[in-house]
């Protein structure tokens, strides 16, 4: 049999090869992060009629060059384009996630790890961050004062119930600023909010009153209301009352007159009509305290009484108190940190992404469902990953990656393959003919 015959069957099977990579190309055009493949040929075997001869010093003859006969061709490789990165998309999600660098998402599936450029990540009904297919998101978890631990990776939960709330804090610091009309000697009242420290809310009322013999102002009234408390485990209310002789302030400069411990007597009324007396502080002279009420930057002047009060001592609002957190949000910013949002204002860390390179990303091998496992010779994973930012890389939250699938080359390379396809099928439809000739010749 002629041997153009065979060789043209590798070449179909080597065109076929190709066209199929081709196909799974356009295939994957608007997959997330899909990294395209190209396919190489080579030649193989070869039949040597005549070897090579070097020249005859002796009797002059030149030397000749080996004649072989080729026995068609193979795939030689089929190649990813696995450190070509896609365009961006942007969806607005704040569980799509973009790398941009050579780095890959670390999932857990089944217990097999794998790795990822697609980013499309959700939450089940657990609260685990998890790829479309199920597979756990991998990451480092914090500890309890919120410091991640870059230790082995284990799967990330967004919603565990250890990150639902955050404590409240009590107000321990209230600070009162605007101007009491100096003219005015009656009461001036304003409110203000506070917690306790049970993220409970309350209202309370100062009234102040202007002392026109020794031009100091003193608080005349003070009353809260607001939620209930428990006493015994018996649901209570609560009300307070302040001593009005006992707190003075100069009505020139605004500062406090006395500096001692201020009495502040609180009435908690059990249901039953018994009273139960309690003493807090309130003081401006450095001692410890449960309320600061800070006055010193008020004033008495011509102007109208305006008076305004907010939680918190300093610039800093220290001691401003607060309620109890309920998790309103979540974003990953780019260092790959989950951070939950509260409804009192707290942010929290609630854990990292980790990320993890290759020193032969191409080694990868394909299985399937956008994943990647390693094999010898792309490298290990160490089970720990890396930090984005160690990779010269980030994290982009509300995009994904694009597959990296160009159509003008694709559609290029499948002209060209259907054209070789085509010369190789002719070369055995010419052999068929010279074949038939030569059966020819026996009639």
């Amino acid at each position: 049999m002629m041997r153009s015959m065979f060789s043209a069957v590798s070449g179909l099977k080597a065109h076929q090869t190709k066209m199929d990579v081709i196909g799974n190309n356009i295939a994957n055009v608007n997959t997330v992060a899909f990294k395209s493949q190209s396919v190489t040929f080579s030649d193989v075997y070869y039949q040597t009629t005549q070897t090579a001869t070097g020249p005859n010093t002796k009797t002059g003859a030149g030397g000749t060059n080996p004649m072989q006969i080729g026995t068609g061709s193979s795939v030689a490789s089929i190649s990813t384009a696995i450190t070509t990165q896609g365009a961006p998309e942007r969806t607005d999600d704040p569980y799509d996630l973009q790398i941009s660098g050579d780095a890959f998402f670390i999932v857990n599936n089944q217990g097999n790890t794998y790795f990822t450029r697609a980013g499309n990540f959700k939450l089940d009904e657990e609260g685990a961050l998890v790829t479309s297919e199920g597979a756990n998101v991998m990451g480092w978890q914090v500890d309890k004062d919120g410091v991640v631990q870059k230790d082995l990776v284990s799967a990330l939960h967004v919603t565990s119930s250890d990150f639902t709330y955050t404590a409240p804090e009590r107000t321990t610091g209230i600070t009162a600023k605007g101007n009491v009309k100096a003219s005015d000697t009656g009461l001036n009242s304003f409110t203000f909010n506070f917690y306790d420290s049970l993220g409970n809310s309350y209202q309370g009322t100062i009234s102040l009153q202007y002392s026109a013999d020794t031009s100091d102002a003193s608080i005349a009234r003070y009353t809260a209301t607001g939620g209930s408390i428990s006493i015994n485990g018996k649901p209570t209310t609560l009300t307070m009352a302040l001593d009005p002789a006992e707190f003075q302030f100069n009505a020139t400069t605004g500062a406090a007159i006395t500096d001692a411990m201020q009495a502040m007597t609180i009435t908690i009324t059990d249901n039953d009509g018994t009273n139960n007396i309690a003493n807090i502080g309130v003081n401006n002279g450095g001692n410890s305290s449960t309320l600061t009420l800070d006055a010193s930057s008020l004033t008495m002047y011509a102007d109208d009484t305006d008076i305004n009060c907010s939680r918190g001592l300093g610039t800093n609002k220290t001691g401003a108190g607060k309620a109890v957190g309920t998790m309103s949000s979540v974003g990953i910013d780019k260092y790959g940190k989950i951070v939950a949002n509260y409804t009192n204002g707290d942010t929290k860390t609630i854990g990292q992404i980790a990320v993890t390179t290759f020193s032969n990303p191409a080694g990868l091998e394909k299985v399937g469902d956008n994943l990647y496992a390693a094999t010898m010779n792309s490298g290990l994973f160490n089970g720990i990953g890396q930090d984005v930012s160690e990779t010269d890389g980030s994290i982009t939250s509300g995009y994904l990656e694009m597959s990296n699938v160009d159509l003008s080359q694709e559609f290029t390379n499948m002209i060209t393959t259907q054209r070789g396809y085509q010369a190789n099928s002719r070369i055995i439809t010419v052999s068929d003919t010279l074949l038939e000739e030569l059966i020819n010749l026996k009639r």
